[in-house]
């Protein structure tokens, strides 16, 4: 049976009741959530043998936090536990005109605090097929950015697929480096890159016009922004962007490309109204394009299954992914009304 890792860091999520602000009401709902343990859960969900790798503070928060883990089938033995503190994102909700927004405390984590070294990764990498990554951990700190690298090196070494969300995140890049100081490093061992626009442009320091607030995309500038990025990139096979037009915090377009050298795919477009969570929707894409590209007959169904997932995510609260492969293959067929299944 094939085998995935994900490796990054998963934190308590502390988010006001509703589409409060923050202590708006002294009441914050506590959970977990972060990019590359949400694919994990998004894999397991989707039937698939999953491990996650971090280094999560041996305290009564990190054992919640493995049991939650547990609890979706993950297989959490990879994780290191030391340190003193698991990091922490406030998030608060938008409405309407109101964006949402997110506060993060994850200064002296512990995998901020994780060095190379730290993760066997031979050990691991043993009978594994797939790694994944996201431009997120390297962002926490230089020795977290030095662990990234470290793993993605022995994951090729090992014969590992190795895919990488590059998502960019401006509030972490603050040791000193630059995101595609960084990232421009890492992803030269990556064989399938996935994004957004914005995570293509800063995190690899590319400079293309793409205009996603006038309603209407130009998917020629996509086509002109992928085919960038695989010619910098030799070795990257595959390149998929989510795509979001967004017409209120509660109402978005979304729909994904995928540039695989040989052709550029463009999905379905879903309309989405009344999200009621999006955060972790760029992950479940990660996940369902990996389930994909592993287990679907082409490139083309692979990436409608990962935006029809993405599309699903947004009706789900909390940063995790709790759907099944029927579910998704219900939307690409075509049943999208909502109506009540009995």
């Amino acid at each position: 049976m094939r085998r995935y890792i994900t490796f990054g860091e998963i934190m308590l999520r502390l988010k006001p009741p509703g589409f409060e602000r923050f202590l708006q009401s002294p009441f914050f709902e506590a959970t977990f959530g972060g990019g590359e343990a949400n694919v994990a859960v998004g894999l397991a969900r989707f039937g698939m043998n999953v491990a996650f790798v971090s280094v999560i503070p041996e305290n009564a928060i990190g054992e919640a936090c493995i049991r939650e883990l547990e609890k979706h089938g993950i297989d959490t033995s990879p994780i290191v536990r030391k340190g003193s503190r698991l990091g922490i994102y406030f998030l608060e909700s938008g409405a309407n005109q109101r964006p949402s927004r997110v506060i993060y405390d994850r200064i002296g984590s512990a995998i901020a605090e994780a060095h190379p070294g730290d993760i066997d990764w031979n050990r691991l990498f043993d009978g594994a097929t797939w790694f994944h990554i996201t431009g997120i951990t390297p962002a926490l700190s230089l020795s977290a950015s030095e662990l990234s690298l470290e793993a993605v090196k022995k994951a090729k070494e090992k014969g590992l697929t190795v895919s990488c969300d590059l998502n960019f995140r401006k509030k972490l890049w603050k040791y000193g480096k630059s995101a595609p100081e960084v990232m421009g490093e890492l992803v030269k061992y990556i064989d399938i890159a996935i994004g957004n626009e914005e995570d293509c442009q800063k995190s690899l320091g590319l400079e293309i016009e793409v205009d996603v607030e006038s309603g209407k995309l130009e998917f020629e500038r996509y086509r002109e922004l992928t085919n960038r990025v695989l010619e910098l990139f030799s070795n990257i096979k595959k390149i998929a962007l989510t795509l979001r037009e967004s017409h209120s915090a509660d109402h978005n377009d979304w729909s994904g490309v995928m540039n695989n050298r040989a052709s550029f795919m463009v999905s379905k477009k879903h309309e989405i109204h009344d999200i009621v969570d999006r955060v972790g929707g760029g992950d479940t894409f990660a996940a369902g394009l990996i389930y994909g590209l592993d287990n679907l007959g082409s490139d083309n169904e692979a990436l409608e299954f990962a935006v029809a997932a993405s599309c699903l995510k947004h009706s789900i609260p909390g940063d995790l992914p709790l759907l099944s492969v029927e579910e998704v293959k219900n939307l690409t067929g075509g049943e999208a009304s909502g109506r009540v299944q009995r």
